[in-house]
């Protein structure tokens, strides 16, 4: 047997609560409060209430402030709220609506048409949120396969890069360190942290053009050419290519971000970076920081045409301009994060 639903009665007198519970108790599962804290009181500890019918003049906590504090809360987007009105101001029930209320009941209750004004509105509110769950499993779906899809993308570069999985993970880790710290310092790189996320997803890709870079320049022991560093820096535009192929399997945001980051993590704030040659802000934060966070891990990294660096030695010869310029901004957020 399908279990009943629950209305919420909310008014100081007794018999409008008795009348409406008589209404809709064959219905629903009926719950009453008798002023508006113990409204609240019910509606924080519940969640399964399925509608509010809520009286405007009340003593201590009228109907607009349960109103005030459900906008507050969230609540009021789940909650079908039906003002009890007898005869108040028009004011009043404006401000009712302006603050989320779906209908008003008027008294004398009709019990019949009250019935179903408030069973449609029910049902509507339960198709929606049915819905809306059914879109949130389709987006969490989503962007499993979304990171399913990158992490293999990362891991076939890494694979004829000849690094570990390591490599992605740092550089994850320290591009969600930096996003946050510059987005908590400077107000014109706030990001939401939601936005930082997606960005910190986006870093896996940075060099994904790296699997179009032929083996002997790719994993070179020694110098590369002036020719052959020139075909390297073709891996930034080649893994642009490859991105395009797969933007509509992709959240919109990643798709940018990663584009973004894959294009000009190797530009420079002084401008003498590739492959478009921007400087200063032209570059946004976030391929900045990937930048950062590429050039500290291979440095720190063995390669085969290197040993790997001290962490302190790494931090000094970032900050001291040994490896491009970067923004001054940056560097002291670079500092502070790795000299803790």
């Amino acid at each position: 047997m399908k279990e009943k639903s629950t209305i919420l009665v909310v008014d100081d007198i007794e018999i409008n609560r008795m009348i409406l519970s008589q209404i809709f108790g064959e219905d629903y599962h009926i719950m009453e409060a008798a002023d508006g804290g113990q409204a609240l009181e019910i509606i924080n500890s519940r969640e399964d209430i399925t509608a509010l019918l809520l009286d405007l003049l009340m003593p201590n906590m009228n109907g607009l402030d349960v109103l005030k504090e459900l906008n507050e809360s969230g609540k009021i987007k789940n909650i079908p709220v039906f003002l009890i009105t007898a005869a108040e101001s028009e004011e009043m029930l404006m401000e009712g609506y302006d603050l989320g209320a779906i209908d008003i009941i008027r008294k004398p209750f009709i019990p019949q048409f009250l019935k179903h004004r408030i069973n449609n509105v029910v049902e509507l509110y339960r198709h929606r949120n049915e819905l809306q769950e059914i879109v949130a499993e389709q987006v969490e779906r989503l962007s499993r396969l979304n990171q399913s899809m990158i992490e293999t993308l990362a891991t076939a570069i890494e694979f004829r890069d000849c690094e570990s999985g390591e490599h992605v993970k740092r550089i994850c880790g320290l591009t969600r360190v930096m996003m946050n710290k510059v987005s908590d310092t400077y107000p014109q790189y706030h990001l939401p942290k939601s936005q930082i996320e997606k960005i910190v997803t986006a870093s896996i890709l940075h060099d994904v053009g790296k699997i179009s870079i032929p083996d002997a320049i790719l994993n070179k022991p020694g110098r590369l050419t002036d020719d052959e560093f020139e075909i390297m820096k073709k891996h930034t535009l080649k893994g642009c290519e490859l991105l395009q192929n797969i933007p509509n399997s992709m959240d919109e945001d990643i798709y940018n971000y990663s584009y973004d980051i894959c294009r000009h993590h190797h530009e420079r704030w002084d401008g003498r970076g590739y492959p478009d040659g921007l400087e200063g802000d032209q570059i946004s934060i976030w391929a900045q920081v990937v930048a950062v966070a590429d050039v500290y891990d291979a440095l720190t990294s063995e390669r085969v045409y290197k040993k790997a660096f001290s962490h302190e030695k790494a931090v000094d010869m970032i900050v001291n301009g040994e490896c491009g310029t970067f923004n001054p901004k940056l560097m002291k957020s670079f500092q502070e994060v790795m000299n803790r």
